[in-house]
């Protein structure tokens, strides 16, 4: 018969084997790999805006004229001609010897953006000389009144319609009784309807225009005969950009 002493070394001996082999038997922990950052994509440049403004678009030689700008998401702004480089937001005053379109050019991470104005730049104003001459007010009117012409298809005025209107407006401001009627006139290409509506959008940007001179919008009416009235008839370039205008009747 077993000692009690050696049952009690047997049963631990036993139990640490045990212990042992489930020790050996076990599984090694998993590693797991750390998650993977996702880093944003870098934010898209937004394309500069810009405007340009001025306090008068026409001025007697001589005067002075104030333009002003802003602009959003630009680093280096530049007016031409002769001005260059600006702030981002400001105005400057500007004194041009004769007409003169503005542009001003801002730059950003996003691109490029521009904006432009012209100031027409008429005679200095005089007080016409006493004399007796025999011209009539009729004949002056046909003398100095001058028609805005347009490219095809357009109702914006050129360069050169801007000072024509700049002189029609120096002789409605010295005669502030005579009142005018605008025929917005077309070519003959195009259906009659379409011109008919292209020669009114045409008389209504030259009225526009002269009432932004100081013309008083009562003293103007407009019309438009579309292709019906042609200036020319011959069927090329030259005939149809002579019949492209806004014409001025004396009322």
């Amino acid at each position: 018969m077993l000692k009690p002493s050696f049952s009690r070394l047997v049963l631990l001996g036993l139990l640490a084997i045990s212990l042992v082999g489930a020790a050996c038997g076990s599984k090694p922990p998993v590693r797991t790999s750390p998650p993977i950052q996702q880093t944003e994509p870098p934010p898209v440049a937004v394309r500069p805006t810009v405007t340009l403004q001025a306090s008068s678009t026409f001025i007697q030689k001589g005067e002075s004229a104030t333009l002003s700008w802003s602009s959003t998401n630009a680093t280096a702004l530049v007016i031409a001609p002769s001005i260059g480089s600006v702030a981002p937001e400001g105005s400057v005053k500007v004194t041009p010897a004769d007409s003169t379109t503005y542009t001003i050019t801002a730059t950003g991470p996003g691109g490029t953006a521009d904006a432009n104005i012209r100031i027409t730049v008429g005679a200095p104003a005089v007080t016409p000389p006493v004399t007796t001459s025999t011209e009539t007010i009729d004949q002056m009117f046909l003398r100095e009144v001058k028609d805005a012409f347009f490219d095809y298809n357009k109702a914006d005025l050129r360069p050169d319609a801007r000072d024509a209107l700049s002189q029609t407006a120096v002789f409605l401001r010295r005669n502030p009784n005579i009142r005018v009627t605008i025929e917005g006139h077309c070519d003959e290409r195009g259906t009659t309807e379409y011109n008919v509506g292209l020669g009114q959008r045409r008389a209504d940007t030259v009225k526009e225009f002269l009432v932004s001179l100081g013309i008083s919008a009562e003293r103007l009416s407009t019309t438009s005969f579309g292709k019906e009235k042609p200036f020319c008839n011959g069927h090329d370039e030259t005939c149809w950009q002579e019949n492209r205008r806004g014409h001025f009747v004396k009322q």
